[in-house]
């Protein structure tokens, strides 16, 4: 069990099952095969849009790169949150992929921007002038870096402030499926419907073994990323084995169903957290993801029986057993009942301090 992060989840057994039917003999290279045709059509097909141009590649950071290239010029900004992944987690790949293009940061409250700081932050842009880079396109992320989910009333109203101001928009979906699940929506209306320009459609953190999807809805945006792909050597070869698991992950329900498994995980564990004396969950739990901070007590419980999620071990070390020590808590499609029941039982062991019921600040 590890609930640092789902990319430490294994990959589904029905998505190396396939890998392995395209493994099976020869294919034409370089996406021309039958199965790379399949995925391809799959994912139009799940966010109900046959004219849209779709691009497999392997990881979150160059989907992002690749989407936000199709989007602005090196003199233009990408608004973001101020803890956006395409900010402070991608090693500037973003900048490199534009050449240049600057990420101007958003104020966030529990990892979401409001239609107001969105608005003030471009009207300042447009305001700057020529020896000031110019609005290009604004970025959300799906489920946010806070594990928060935004409504689908709260993508239209940001989306709505792009418009107004001629910006496309792009949507960070490395945990696309979780938000979906969790909203109760389709692809569609969480994209494209809301005003979604281009999509990062993430697999790797929802049992995928390694591949993610550049969705670009007009295609007038997409004429230069297959070049953009080919030039930073994202284009496979061999990429029947990238659309193996696309095409499987959209086969049926798979991409809901590890999604909702994920999700459901989360909802047990947080309603353990919330019986631990002290506990503090910062952020509403909306999704897959949970930032809390407990007595080092409780940690030191949970992590004695081995890495169940990421703590410097110094801070199990120093420091009086009540002190709050924060992590991050994620789980994935894999994580089991038994799992979250094991590690609530170590949380809520003998040396676990007593004190007054539990808070969550964001209430």
């Amino acid at each position: 069990m590890n609930l640092g992060s789902d990319t430490t989840s294994p990959a589904h057994p029905r998505v190396m099952e396939a890998l392995m039917r395209a493994n099976s003999g020869a294919a034409v290279p370089y996406g021309n095969d039958p199965i790379s045709h399949e995925a391809l059509a799959r994912v139009r097909d799940c966010f109900e849009a046959p004219e849209a141009e779709v691009f497999l590649v392997p990881s979150g950071s160059a989907a992002n790169g690749l989407s936000l290239s199709a989007l602005v010029q090196p003199w233009q900004n990408v608004y973001c949150s101020a803890i956006a992944h395409i900010h402070s987690d991608e090693c500037g790949a973003p900048e490199f992929f534009t050449n240049g293009a600057r990420m101007v940061l958003v104020p966030e409250e529990h990892g979401k921007i409001t239609p107001a700081d969105l608005e003030a932050a471009i009207t300042e842009g447009f305001e700057r002038g020529l020896h000031y880079t110019q609005p290009g396109a604004v970025a959300l992320t799906q489920v946010t870096e806070r594990g928060t989910v935004y409504t689908l009333d709260e993508l239209h109203a940001l989306t709505a402030i792009a418009r107004t101001h001629g910006l496309p928009v792009h949507l960070d979906g490395a945990r696309f499926a979780n938000a979906m699940v969790a909203l109760g929506c389709t692809a569609a209306e969480m994209s494209w419907k809301a005003g979604i320009d281009v999509v990062s459609f993430g697999g790797t953190k929802n049992g995928l073994l390694g591949v993610e999807g550049v969705v670009v809805f007009a295609p007038a945006l997409a004429s230069s990323v297959i070049y953009r792909q080919k030039r930073a050597g994202l284009l496979f070869s061999k990429q029947r084995y990238l659309s193996a698991q696309m095409a499987e992950y959209l086969t049926g329900s798979l991409c809901r169903d590890l999604a909702t498994a994920a999700n459901g995980a989360m909802t047990r564990l947080a309603a353990g957290i919330r019986k631990i004396p002290d506990a503090v969950i910062h952020h509403p739990v909306d999704a897959n993801i949970m930032f809390v901070s407990l007595p080092r007590a409780v940690h030191r419980a949970a992590l004695a029986d081995g890495p169940a999620y990421f703590m410097a071990p110094e801070e199990l070390e120093r420091g009086p057993d009540g002190e709050l020590i924060p992590t991050r808590l994620v789980t994935n499609w894999a994580t089991t009942d038994a799992d979250i029941d094991r590690l609530l039982a170590l949380m809520s062991g003998p040396e676990t301090p007593v004190s007054p019921a539990p808070q969550e600040q964001h209430a």
